[in-house]
């Protein structure tokens, strides 16, 4: 009996994934574990093994699709089925000759399988399903012409009572809802060819799952945004003399990790800034632990990786764990819950050059904290004798906050607890064994 593969819940929130590999053949045999298909969703890339032992019989998909969960990836054939063996025939009917019970045989594969005599889930490709979607087709009750009762787009399209594919968004008259990449509508485009050459690029992967974030959470949560300066040339000197030790122990001391100990500060005195809201149950969910995610900039796109309980961690492990998670991140060896669970995000676009900045929040997070380049900028400090303009080492900050759940008094006394904890590298060191 043929069994099929659906794409399985791959974790929580995790709607689809994009196909990045198919390591299997039609015909090879597998062993329940082998790994057969590598799926990216929600920036994590995940191998998934093969759930039974036998022969791979159909695959339905390929590299590049867009699949989602309970989608039929393919189908596999076990090994008696793989042996052929015949099935003895009731005495009560002439078995007949050999070709006769080929003709018949052929005869019984050829004809489609009827709606109602269906079995499990349809087969389709994710462009197929995608299409039954939009002209309101149900695909349990179409009836499949292609190999192995395979419903094809023509199949879909004569369901729908030969009603025409809908265009793209490109030459669509009406505007398109962008529902996977996000929230919002996109009116129809020109056609830019007309001006001079083009390409398009797929929208897939750590791309398209950051637009629908982003695209999420600017639609639900009116941002705020409050900046502020910090000194930070003791923690240079700071920096500068651990550095090499840290790295000695397969750590990398930046800025971020500093951040990651200043903001759990921030937190434990500030605890609205680690909440969520949850619109329907009307309340502001309270998160008691510090998971802190970080940005880390890829060659696909920009993935946050969450340090957990940073409040307990020191300095010397922040910037070790810091650092092993950037380096899988950049390798897309993260697991999707190793970016899951944080409460709120640090990013950091020093290393680039970038100034003042304001980020868009996380969500369901509250707020988001931005860091810039620090520069030397000419800086007035108070003496004893009056104010005294000195060469400092200045690094911008911006803090976006949820107006819904903070307010701009919030943020500045944020922003203070911060500055506090990283002007005073003496805080920091406390905390370095």
């Amino acid at each position: 009996m043929a069994r099929s593969f659906k794409l399985p819940d791959l974790g929580e929130g995790v709607h689809e994934g994009e196909i990045l590999a198919v390591l299997v053949e039609t015909g090879q045999a597998v062993r329940e574990g082998d790994v057969i298909l590598e799926v990216e969703t929600d920036k994590a890339a995940v191998e998934i093994p093969s759930p039974y032992t036998g022969t791979i019989a159909e695959i339905l998909i390929s590299p590049g699709d867009l699949v989602h969960v309970g989608d039929v990836l393919m189908s596999f054939s076990n090994g008696e089925e793989e042996a052929g063996v015949p099935s003895e025939a009731p005495e009560s009917e002439a078995p007949g000759s050999a070709a006769e019970q080929a003709d018949e045989k052929k005869s019984r594969s050829a004809a489609p399988p009827s709606p109602a005599s269906r079995k499990g889930p349809v087969p389709a490709s994710p462009a197929t399903r995608r299409l039954a979607r939009e002209l309101g087709v149900d695909l349990e009750r179409v009836t499949p012409t292609g190999p192995a009762g395979l419903v094809t787009a023509e199949d879909v399209r004569k369901a729908a009572g030969g009603e025409p594919a809908r265009e793209p968004a490109s030459t669509a008259s009406e505007p398109v809802a962008l529902t996977d990449a996000g929230v919002i509508a996109s009116e129809s485009l020109p056609d830019f060819s007309r001006w001079g050459p083009i390409e398009r690029v797929p929208f897939r992967s750590i791309r398209r799952a950051t637009a629908r974030q982003m695209s999420l959470a600017w639609s639900l949560i009116p941002h705020v945004n409050s900046q502020d300066e910090l000194d930070v040339t003791d923690l240079e000197h700071f920096r500068r003399k651990h550095k090499a030790g840290i790295e000695a122990q397969g750590g990398r001391l930046t800025m971020t990790v500093f951040a990651l100990k200043a903001v759990a500060t921030a937190l434990k005195r500030l605890p609205h800034f680690s909440a969520t809201l949850d619109t329907a149950a009307q309340e502001i969910v309270i998160k008691r632990y510090f998971h802190i995610g970080v940005a880390v900039n890829t060659d696909q796109g920009l993935v946050v990786p969450v340090i957990r309980d940073v409040d307990r961690k020191s300095i010397r492990e922040l910037a070790q764990e810091l650092n092993e998670l950037a380096l899988r991140a950049r390798e897309r060896k993260l697991a999707l819950e190793e970016m899951q669970g944080g409460t709120f995000t640090i990013t950091n676009i020093g290393a680039m050059g970038g100034g003042f900045f304001a980020p868009i929040i996380n969500y369901p997070q509250v707020a988001i904290m931005g860091m810039g380049r620090a520069a030397l900028k000419p800086w007035v400090i108070e003496r004893q004798n009056g104010p005294e303009i000195v060469p400092r080492l200045i690094m911008p900050l911006v803090l976006t906050i949820d107006h819904r759940v903070l307010d701009g008094a919030d943020a500045v006394g944020f922003l203070q607890v911060v500055k506090e904890v990283l002007e005073d590298p003496d805080e920091l060191l406390m905390s370095m064994v």
